[in-house]
């Protein structure tokens, strides 16, 4: 029998977790009773022709009229679910349930998965457009790298609809703010630091480049064949862009060499590091191992070399878990209306993340609980803001 830790509290066992998603954890509510005849002739035929004509004539008022404008798709091809990899459409949806339950828990937003039996980019893109007029925004989930790139890319340009795959922008955001909430206690200006990233998948590329556009003074990227470099040969498309936009001091080599003198490491790849490569990082540096459900460094090990640690875990502490992002930026999103989720609009949700996290900040508290409730309100908040002033709502 299988235990999962649960922070404070006896291990989950595994008739707990399979009792736990019986039958789904899903269900459609009816927001309106439906007790006598007048209340079904309101709801249904015929007095529902009258709001359905309504909409015929002008389509904006089905915002107003059906859920479709407050619906979130939560899509995934099941290529790369969690830490379990290509497992499928069907094998998927449990996560996908389960995100939607984390939609309406954190951020009051009703949500639907869509797994699909496709792994082709444009049946994606087309399957969704067509389905445009039941949904309000998407999330896109557990889609392989490269392929992840490509179809959000393809899809931000085919819908007019937030569109976000969370494997990279939500991890991106949480981790920006925790990178703010590490520097605060450690009296750091992110301007001075070089930053380590390993890995260069969905959730590497993002956070590298959310780090770049954050003012990070040098953002070192590596993947499976060391660090990424201008004149690599190999290199796809998002590593070429990557290799023209970090890595401004030119290294070559693998981690030992990249970590020596880095002020931070960012671990988004599954891969373990020996410890004697954080030997060499810079004194009073800080480490994020996030991958799961095995950091890339056990916490206790980092905190010989690091002066803070986090890890995407829930039983250590200064866990970086992408709910502290994404049911508000949705949300904020939804409310203000907006077409697009910007660069803005992520940047405004970290400032948010982190601004709550003061609150209580010490070097095991750099971000806050994923369970506080404060949370998702201000960053819907600062994203509803955001798309205000970078001019996205309609």
């Amino acid at each position: 029998m299988t235990h999962v830790q649960a922070t404070g509290s006896s291990p989950v066992t595994d008739e707990e977790i399979f009792a736990g998603h019986q039958g789904g954890k899903l269900s459609v509510t009816a927001t309106r009773p439906i007790s006598e005849p007048r209340d079904l002739s309101i709801a249904y035929t015929p007095g529902v022709a009258k709001v359905s004509t309504a909409i015929a004539e002008n389509g904006e008022l089905a915002r107003e009229y059906t859920w479709a404008d407050r619906l979130v798709a939560v899509v995934s091809d099941g290529t790369a679910v969690l830490g379990l990899g290509d497992i499928g459409a069907s094998a998927s949806l449990p996560v996908m349930e389960g995100k939607s339950v984390l939609f309406k828990t954190f951020g009051g937003l009703d949500s639907i998965p869509l797994v699909l039996n496709t792994t082709d980019v444009d049946e994606i893109v087309e399957t969704l457009v067509r389905l445009r007029p039941s949904f309000g925004a998407v999330n896109l989930e557990d889609v392989a790298a490269p392929r992840c790139f490509e179809l959000e890319d393809k899809l931000k340009e085919a819908l007019d609809c937030p569109v976000m795959h969370d494997d990279q922008h939500g991890t991106a955001i949480v981790t920006l703010a925790a990178l703010r909430g590490a520097n605060l206690v450690l009296d750091r200006d992110i301007a001075d630091q070089r930053v380590v990233v390993s890995g260069a998948g969905a959730a590497g590329v993002a956070c590298a480049n959310i780090l770049r556009e954050a003012g990070a003074g040098d953002v070192t990227v590596l993947d499976s064949r060391g660090i990424i470099h201008a004149g690599r040969e190999g290199l796809n498309p998002v590593k070429e862009r990557l290799a023209e936009t970090t890595n401004t001091t030119g290294l070559r080599g693998g981690l030992v060499e990249a970590l020596r003198g880095a002020d931070v490491f960012l671990g988004l790849s599954g891969a373990t590091i020996d410890e004697s490569a954080l030997a060499g990082m810079a004194p009073e540096s800080t480490v994020f191992a996030l991958s799961n459900p095995d950091p890339e460094v056990h916490p206790e090990v980092a905190a010989r070399y690091a002066a803070i640690v986090a890890t995407g875990r829930s039983d250590f502490p200064n866990q970086i878990n992408n709910v502290l992002a994404f049911p508000g930026v949705f949300r904020g999103a939804l409310d203000a209306g907006a077409r697009a989720i910007t660069e803005g609009m992520k940047l405004a949700a970290a400032d948010a993340i982190f601004a709550v996290a003061q609150d209580d900040l010490a070097a095991d508290r750099i971000v806050p609980s994923p369970l506080d409730p404060r949370v998702a309100p201000e960053v819907a908040a600062a994203v509803a803001k955001a798309a205000v002033e970078d001019g996205v709502t309609n």
